[in-house]
């Protein structure tokens, strides 16, 4: 597989995981996470806390729970997005409004339009220990449309919000324990493929990513919750409730928002956005 720094200026085929704008209006809350927000058992639809179930104060510090509702909120269905190149079945929405994605092949869903500012709330389920996916923030209008004529797996440029279960390390080592896994979490990094970022610190020891400056997601079978603003080339990730990770300065301030198809099984729901000025 390709190393991390490897140039390309065409769609991804093949890889290992490469590696302050205003508030506008946004309804920021001094809530925290409850003590049994992680106690739930695996596989359980609700294990999500929701808004009203968050408690002011609390060790953790404040936190920022936005569940994309309120003015100027919309929920994203399939009208909203389109195939780029993936099989027929690779993508499936379901009657109660959540996404599957089948993991196979190597491909992505777009928007069906456009964004430049914007906020985006999605939660998301691994179905498979050591599950990869993401969200492509501004991918490349003229990327996307050659990935379309070309019908191949891969993936394109944009700056990759990433999904990664936190097996993923456990597989990447497999039978080789000595394997590096220092450039990479599973928490939320924030990096730019084939695109150029200024990332937040902490960082990747290449500096390439954003690293979160907590863990906060849950394992496969648990749904994880994601805020992502982007505004004026800037670009931030809370994960369920905390702000982790981001950067700013993207060379590509206008694009598509993709969500990743990579080799495992994962759903996706509630997925809302709202269009800032």
């Amino acid at each position: 597989m390709p190393n991390e720094n490897t140039p390309s200026t065409h769609p991804l085929t093949r890889r290992t995981l490469l590696g302050t704008a205003g508030l506008s209006s946004l309804a920021l809350a001094g809530v925290a996470l409850p003590a049994h927000a992680d106690d739930h058992e695996a596989g359980d639809p609700n294990d999500l806390p929701g808004p009203d179930s968050y408690a002011s104060g609390g060790p953790e510090g404040p936190h920022a729970f936005i569940d994309g509702t309120g003015h100027g909120w919309r929920t994203l269905g399939p009208d909203d997005f389109a195939n780029v190149n993936g099989h027929d079945d690779t993508w499936q929405w379901r009657d109660d409004g959540s996404l599957h994605c089948t993991g196979q092949p190597l491909g992505v869903l777009r928007t069906a339009q456009l964004y430049t500012n914007f906020e985006i709330c999605i939660e998301w389920c691994h179905r498979q220990k050591g599950g990869n996916s993401g969200l492509f923030v501004w991918s490349d209008q003229d990327v996307i449309e050659q990935m379309t004529a070309a019908g191949e797996p891969g993936l394109p440029s944009g700056i990759e919000v990433q999904m990664l279960d936190v097996g993923y390390a456990e597989v990447y080592r497999g039978d080789n324990p000595d394997r590096d896994t220092s450039w990479f979490t599973s928490h939320g990094d924030v990096f730019p493929v084939r695109q150029q970022l200024d990332v937040f610190s902490p960082t990747s020891p290449n500096g390439r990513r954003s690293f979160p400056t907590e863990d906060r997601v849950k394992p496969h079978d648990h749904w994880n919750h994601y805020y992502v603003r982007g505004i004026n080339g800037e670009v931030r990730l809370w994960v369920n409730g905390k702000e982790v990770s981001g950067g700013n300065n993207a060379s590509t301030t206008t694009g598509y928002l993709c969500l990743e198809s990579e080799g495992a099984p994962i759903d996706f729901r509630n997925i809302r956005l709202r269009e800032l000025p």
